[in-house]
């Protein structure tokens, strides 16, 4: 029997539904809620580690329908704070199913709400911008914890989700050597990278410039990731101190916005954020229209950048930035994900263009 549930933003906007997930009597989940476009890709989503923090709210109806499956996973567990939905489907149905949605959501802690009208809270978060919530089973605690939920601002969450350990992927006699920094790093990356002929070790977040550089890498690559870039401070000045080094650089999303800041720019916080996969990017050099996948709250302020950095990428949706190179050094950096899990595949070419920065530097 389902259980009657409230999820309460901070503004004081009430939506009513049913506890899903790990939802138990008496608990309560708090987060910055973001709304994302997706009409597919759910359990990518959960587990993408750029989440933390986080409650979201999918805006297409169905939720779960095809199940879950372990190789969809794109970390080794769900970082964000919740999800919420309008239809949970109960009964999956797909070949590659092994686990309904719901069990999963239990299975890894995750609390939910089901029922919610989705369609007026995303309403409400467009017009309002991205607002701290709670939701749970006991209204009076929600709303005590819903006037008390914090945003993402200034707090390093790149911190919580990243690898306490390195390790490596792919054959060690590959023809690159990739030393990639984990911010919050999707599996599926890692498996393009693997797939361009790269050898990756992966590395903590706050590993110094020495350390990378010492292990006489082909290229660095900076992750994605959760929350505001600007508070990942020891990642921003590894970058800093990596750039000049001759070694060429490709960030993907928080790597990014933390390249933006280590050449001397700035961010800031978008209104709602970019999270869905039919996001128009305009490639600025051929003019191309690329639909992409994105998830994130933050963004380069294209108009704090100096002269030496091009502004590569443009999202047609608002104009922000959505890629930057350095002139004259191998140093690129895009706002959008190329690898797309979930999402479309225009922009994969990305990797093959660090593999020729890479091969180009020898």
């Amino acid at each position: 029997m389902s259980q009657e549930a409230v999820l309460i933003l901070r503004d004081g906007e009430v939506f009513e539904g049913e506890a899903i997930g790990a939802l138990d009597a008496g608990s309560v989940a708090t987060g910055e809620v973001v709304f994302n476009t997706a009409l597919s890709g759910y359990q990518e989503i959960v587990t993408d580690p750029s989440y933390a923090g986080q409650i979201i709210a999918f805006t297409y109806p169905h939720i779960g329908n095809y199940g879950t499956n372990p190789d969809d996973d794109e970390s080794r567990r769900p970082f964000c704070r919740g999800v919420v939905v309008r239809d949970l489907a109960r009964r999956p149905s797909s070949w590659r199913s092994t686990e309904a949605f719901p069990e999963f959501l239990v299975r890894h802690g995750v609390p939910g709400i089901a029922g919610i009208d989705t369609r007026r809270l995303t309403r409400h978060l467009r017009d309002s911008g991205a607002v701290p919530g709670a939701f749970g089973t006991d209204e009076a605690l929600v709303r005590a914890a819903a006037a008390e939920a914090a945003p993402t601002d200034g707090i390093d969450l790149a911190a919580t989700v990243t690898t306490d350990a390195g390790y490596t992927v792919g054959d060690p006699d590959a023809p690159f050597h990739v030393v990639a920094y984990d911010l919050g790093i999707k599996r599926t990356i890692l498996q393009y990278l693997k797939g361009a002929g790269c050898f990756v070790e992966v590395v903590p977040a706050s590993t110094p410039a020495a350390e990378a550089l010492e292990r006489k890498a082909d290229g660095i690559f900076l992750s994605n990731g959760p929350g505001d870039p600007a508070a990942v401070t020891t990642t921003i000045e590894a970058v800093r101190e990596v750039l000049g080094s001759g070694v060429p650089l490709f960030g993907i999303c928080l790597g990014h916005q933390i390249l933006g800041l280590a050449l001397g720019g700035e961010t800031v916080k978008l209104p709602f954020g970019h999270h869905g996969a039919n996001h128009p990017v305009r490639h600025e050099s051929t003019g191309r229209v690329e639909i992409t996948s994105q998830n994130h709250n933050y963004a380069v302020d294209a108009g704090a950048l100096g002269g030496d950095i091009e502004v590569t990428h443009v999202n047609l949706n608002d104009g922000v930035c959505e890629g930057l190179q350095v002139r004259g050094e191998p140093v690129f950096s895009v706002q959008h994900h190329p690898e797309a899990g979930p999402g479309p595949h225009d922009a994969a070419y990305l990797f093959d263009e660090f593999v020729t920065l890479m091969a180009g530097s020898r």
